[in-house]
C-alpha cells in the first residue's frame, strides 16, 4: 500500500500558523518502512544535474500531488513514540531523514511559488526551522527538532553522514535524494550522498597549489560531527583525507591531500531555493 488507511483518526487544526496532527486511538495499519508514498512522489520530482551531484526540486508537481504528500504526512504523524521505539536503529533513522525532508517541502509548499528562500518562512523572532507546524512522536515539533534533538541529540546514531541526507530546500544544500531512505540500504544511501556532495565542484575542493580545501559551511557549522569518532572520523582534516578520491580529481591531487597540512577556507552557503525551473 502506498499509505495506511487508518492513521489513528486523525484530525487537522489550523491555529495560530500551525498545522497539527491530534491522533484519536484507533486501529492502524502497520507502518510501512519501505516510505513508498515519498518514494513515489521524489522519483517524479526531483531532478539530478549531468553528474549527479545535485539536484533540483519540481514544487510544482508536489503542489498538483500536494494530496499525496499529505498522506504521507500524517502516516509520519500516526506513528506514536511508543511504536518508534521498536523500529530498529536503521529504521528509526530513515524515518527521521525523510521526516525531516518531506516535511521541509510542505514547509516550501506554504508559500510556493512566491518563496525564493527557505529563510523567507520565519518570522522577526524564529527562524524557519524552528516554526512547529507538524506532529512527530506525539510532540508538537520543527525542523530542527527532528534534526538537532532526535537525530544528533539522541545519542542513538552517532552519524556524521546525516549532514549529507537532509535537505533544507537550498542549492547550497547537499542534494534531495530522488528515493525513500530505507532501513535495507541506508548505509549504502548515506555514503553515496557524501560522495555526491564532497564531488560537487561548485560546493567543495581541493586546491591543490596551495593545500587549501575549500568546502561548503555546514563543515564550519557541524565540524564537531565530524570529531568524536563517529565513523571514526576525528577531525574534518581525518575525515577529508578518509575521502580523498571524492573531493579530488586525480591521483596527485590525493596524494597532495592526503599529506599536506591542510588549510580550510569555508564557502559562501547559497540559501536559494533548489526549485526546477
Amino acid at each position: 500500500m502506498l499509505f495506511r488507511k487508518q492513521m489513528m483518526g486523525g484530525v487537522l487544526l489550523l491555529a495560530a500558523g500551525l498545522l497539527l496532527l491530534v491522533p484519536v486511538p484507533v486501529q492502524a495499519e502497520p507502518f510501512d518502512h519501505e516510505h513508498a508514498t515519498w518514494n513515489l512522489l521524489v522519483k517524479n520530482n526531483v531532478h539530478w544535474n549531468l553528474n549527479r551531484t545535485a539536484s533540483l526540486v519540481n514544487y510544482a508537481g508536489f503542489q498538483k500531488t500536494h494530496d499525496f504528500l499529505k498522506r504521507y504526512l500524517f502516516s509520519l504523524s500516526a506513528v506514536t513514540r511508543t511504536e518508534f521505539d521498536t523500529f530498529r536503529r536503521e529504521q528509526q533513522l530513515a524515518f527521521l531523514i525523510n521526516a525531516y525532508n518531506a516535511f521541509t517541502v510542505e514547509l516550501i509548499l506554504t508559500e510556493y511559488p512566491e518563496v525564493t528562500s527557505i529563510k523567507e518562512l520565519g518570522s522577526l523572532f524564529s527562524s524557519p526551522w524552528k516554526r512547529k507546524f507538524f506532529l512527530l512522536l506525539g510532540e508538537s515539533q520543527n525542523l530542527d527538532g527532528i534534526e538537532h534533538e532526535l537525530i544528533r541529540g539522541s545519542g542513538r546514531y552517532d552519524e556524521p553522514l546525516i549532514h549529507f541526507a537532509v535537505n533544507c530546500a537550498s542549492i547550497g544544500c547537499p542534494a534531495l535524494l530522488d528515493e525513500a531512505f530505507v532501513a535495507e540500504k541506508l548505509d549504502q544511501q548515506l555514503l553515496e550522498s557524501t560522495e555526491r556532495f564532497l564531488s560537487d565542484r561548485s560546493r567543495n575542493r581541493f586546491d591543490a597549489r596551495t593545500g587549501t580545501l575549500e568546502i561548503s559551511s555546514i563543515f564550519d557549522w557541524y565540524a564537531e560531527d565530524f570529531s568524536k569518532g563517529w565513523r571514526g572520523y576525528d577531525s574534518l582534516h581525518d575525515f577529508f583525507r578518509t575521502h580523498a578520491d571524492w573531493i579530488t580529481d586525480d591521483a596527485e591531487s590525493v596524494e597532495n591531500l592526503i599529506e599536506a597540512a591542510l588549510r580550510i577556507e569555508f564557502l559562501d552557503y547559497d540559501w536559494s531555493l533548489n526549485t526546477l525551473r
